[in-house]
């Protein structure tokens, strides 16, 4: 597996904070994407979760987590019902790509916290998976997910 620095360009983005299982994630992103396209915005090609927990340290109940989008468009809230508004800055992430269903990165993602440790990064905010192509339109095992830690090198 190929883990590596890069940095995450600005973004400005769509989301929803949930929490409970990720059993929701799949209407989460079409509630995104359909206010997105009902306020006519140009979608940028981001669809992400970022997780703020683990069910390794929680049970499912207790998952805390927001699903969004990147987007184009002005706007003047920063909020509307439970769709949130807000930029990204750009950031320093490690990063690492898993092919195969969602429910099998886990072995990615603590492949990537390790590497962090190891290699002198202090890991400074939650993982998170850039989705890569639509689950509606490819099977599963080809699905392609980019898990993203963010960091900061130690000298």
């Amino acid at each position: 597996m190929k883990i590596t620095e890069k940095k995450i360009k600005e973004e400005r983005v769509a989301y929803i904070p949930h929490m409970g299982s990720y059993d929701k994630i799949p209407e989460l992103i079409a509630e995104v994407g359909q206010w997105l396209n009902d306020k006519g915005f140009k979608m940028t090609g981001l669809i992400y979760g970022t997780y703020f927990n683990s069910p390794d340290n929680v049970s499912e109940d207790k998952l805390q987590y927001e699903i969004g989008f990147g987007f184009e468009g002005k706007i003047t809230t920063m909020q509307e019902g439970k769709i949130g508004i807000k930029e990204i800055p750009e950031h320093t992430v490690l990063a690492a790509m898993h092919k195969g269903p969602y429910t099998e990165v886990g072995p990615v993602i603590h492949a990537v916290i390790d590497y962090a440790l190891k290699n002198n990064y202090d890991i400074v905010g939650p993982i998170s998976e850039a989705y890569l192509n639509n689950p509606l339109e490819t099977p599963e095992e080809e699905l392609l997910t980019e898990v993203r830690i963010p960091v900061i090198k130690i000298k």
